[in-house]
């Protein structure tokens, strides 16, 4: 499993723009972790789904809620990651208002769970192989701070917990 002191895992997310600008097309484009977070402070969180419950009415809401106060602390973006399609982030963004306050990446193929160790298999619920739930404070393409949930708890990992770590 991925460790404060790591890099991230050198893969290419994907991320659903709905408007044209910066190099960026319409619809999915590729976000290449370590040119992404390269000289950058970076919230990421990781959840097991788009739209499931404790994901869409408590993890992203928090960090939408806490979103100005990182950005405050020191916090030049905030990730959301989760093991679904660009099409599916880009309609649960649209569903949470999350209005480019937060990066919606789709780990389409799980190529970044698995890469950090952080798998959760779902097969036997019909979910297949997911994120587990976490959190971290990335600096500079580096892990600084790494908060694991168990399995089906949301303890360690939500955005108050991230801003405290961000304001030490």
């Amino acid at each position: 499993m991925i460790k404060v002191g790591d890099a991230l895992p050198a893969v290419t997310l994907s991320e659903y723009s709905e408007v044209e600008g910066n190099g960026c097309s319409l619809g999915p484009n590729p976000v290449d972790v370590a040119k992404a977070a390269a000289g950058k402070t970076i919230a990421l969180f990781a959840v097991p789904g788009a739209f499931t419950p404790t994901c869409s009415a408590k993890h992203v809401p928090g960090y939408l809620e806490h979103a100005d106060a990182m950005k405050a602390a020191g916090v030049d973006e905030i990730w959301c990651l989760s093991v679904n399609d660009p099409f599916v982030m880009g309609a649960w963004a649209r569903e949470q208002k999350t209005g480019g306050r937060l990066r919606m990446l789709a780990d389409g193929d799980a190529a970044f769970a698995r890469a950090a160790g952080l798998t959760l298999d779902l097969t036997g619920k019909g979910l297949g192989l997911r994120s587990t739930r976490y959190s971290m404070l990335v600096k500079d393409g580096k892990v600084a701070t790494l908060n694991v949930e168990a399995p089906g708890k949301f303890e360690v990992s939500d955005a108050a917990t991230l801003l405290a770590q961000a304001k030490g």
